[in-house]
């Protein structure tokens, strides 16, 4: 069962980790650069270096989840981010640096939203829906909070120094874990049990068409999410320099995504439940490519600024939402963590090259080219959203989904329906 205290935990080390780990590179970044006389492509690399080390040990994570719940992944992810952070503070050596991103990058894929959702599932089963919702208001503050509080500790201690109170935040975050309670996976809604041994794994050759489908569409549009995210968390306070703002007011303006995020998150978690999980996609997709645009006038009217980074936040935000939540409505929570992790492979993968990437189309085509790049690929997401809704609403035997405990929506909304035996 899936308690408010089991809710709260897991927020805040959602909070937590996502600071101290995540949005490290976009904080700190060009300060480790100019620390230790590197350029900034090495320290990117770094970043990249773990978001390609999260595809590799995603699967392993969402099977060690699936099976055993997440209190062991989630309080050992606790233990390598504050390890990571401890060793990116004192590395004067490319190896060491590239050693605490690589830590770092176990830890994310081992504490950020797809662990916590995994979590929940195995846990609530469809129930999930809703305390998946309600963790990510947490995770949202994570850069309002982090990036002016390491701003903070840097400009008055230094960066060392700034990374070791990193490091004993991300140490904060063990009791938390430490208090997911361990038990068998849930059956939720009105999905049959598992006839099978938890320890086979499902074959997606053997997933009907349309199911198989769906989880590919998922796929990309996680994918396209990632790639502009690891791109945003590590360049966006540039890009707000980019349009002619200075450091200080960048920083606090990119700090709005954070009150963005919580707001729309808070809006989903309170009336969402009569809105699809694919419904919410395709509107939050919308919104992605338009808010890019507006920040062309952010060189001009700070406000135009403002405005990008606070839309930015509410449709990444809800989006954080629905990639935990539709695949409960394409796979139910048998396997969850198992075949979530598989999908998201190519989402780190690609993610993994795209704050490189930026940092050369920013280095060539200014801020206005990374922009430009960035509308495009949100433009693809809306696309592909588009079909998956579609595909769920024209599917031939599609049902609906139970109000509160798959989609949140009423009667009509979309869902795909299981095979009456599951297939492991």
């Amino acid at each position: 069962m899936i308690t408010r205290a089991l809710v709260v935990k897991l927020g805040l080390g959602q909070l937590i980790s996502w600071g101290t780990a995540y949005y490290l590179i976009g904080n700190f970044g060009p300060l480790i650069a100019q620390t230790h006389d590197w350029p900034d492509s090495i320290v990117y690399a770094g970043f990249s270096t773990s978001l390609l080390v999260m595809a590799i040990v995603s699967p392993f994570c969402g099977k060690m989840i699936d099976r055993h719940g997440g209190r062991t992944i989630m309080m050992a992810g606790s233990c390598l981010n504050a390890g990571g952070c401890l060793i990116l503070a004192f590395a004067d050596h490319l190896i060491l640096h590239f050693i605490g991103w690589i830590i770092l990058g176990v830890a994310m894929r081992a504490t950020l939203y797809d662990a916590a959702f995994a979590t929940l599932a195995h846990i609530g089963g469809r129930d999930a829906r809703r305390a998946m919702g309600k963790i990510t208001l947490f995770g949202g503050l994570a850069s309002t909070i982090f990036w002016p509080l390491g701003h903070l500790i840097q400009t008055e201690f230094g960066l060392a120094a700034a990374l070791v109170c990193y490091a004993l935040c991300a140490l904060l975050t063990v009791p938390l874990h430490a208090g997911i309670p361990v038990g068998q996976a849930r059956q939720g809604g009105k999905q049959p049990p598992n006839r099978s041994s938890d320890h086979t794994t499902p074959d997606d050759t053997q997933l009907p068409p349309q199911q198989w489908l769906c989880g590919v569409l998922y796929a990309a549009i996680v994918t396209l999410l990632n790639v502009v995210n690891a791109a945003m968390s590590a360049h966006l306070i540039t890009v707000l320099i980019g349009l002619g703002l200075g450091t200080a007011l960048a920083i606090k303006i990119a700090a709005l995504r954070g009150i963005g995020q919580t707001v729309a998150r808070t809006a989903e978690v309170l009336f969402g439940r009569r809105i699809s999980p694919a419904t919410l996609t395709v509107i939050a997709t919308v919104i992605l490519p338009l808010c890019f645009l507006l920040a062309f006038w952010g060189n001009e009217f700070a406000i135009a600024a403002m405005a990008f980074t606070l839309f930015y936040g509410a449709a990444n935000g809800v989006l954080s939402i629905t990639r935990g939540t539709l695949p409960l409505m394409i796979f139910g929570n048998t396997h969850y963590g198992h075949q979530v992790g598989r999908l998201l492979i190519p989402g780190f993968v690609l993610s993994a090259l795209a704050p490189s990437l930026f940092e050369r189309v920013i280095g060539h085509w200014g801020t206005n080219g990374a922009l430009w790049l960035s509308s495009g690929l949100m433009a693809c997401a809306f696309v592909a959203a588009v079909l998956l809704y579609r595909l769920l609403q024209t599917r031939p035997n599609a049902t609906a989904a139970q109000p509160s405990k798959v989609s949140g929506s009423d009667t009509k909304s979309p869902s795909v329906r299981l095979p009456r035996r599951t297939v492991t």
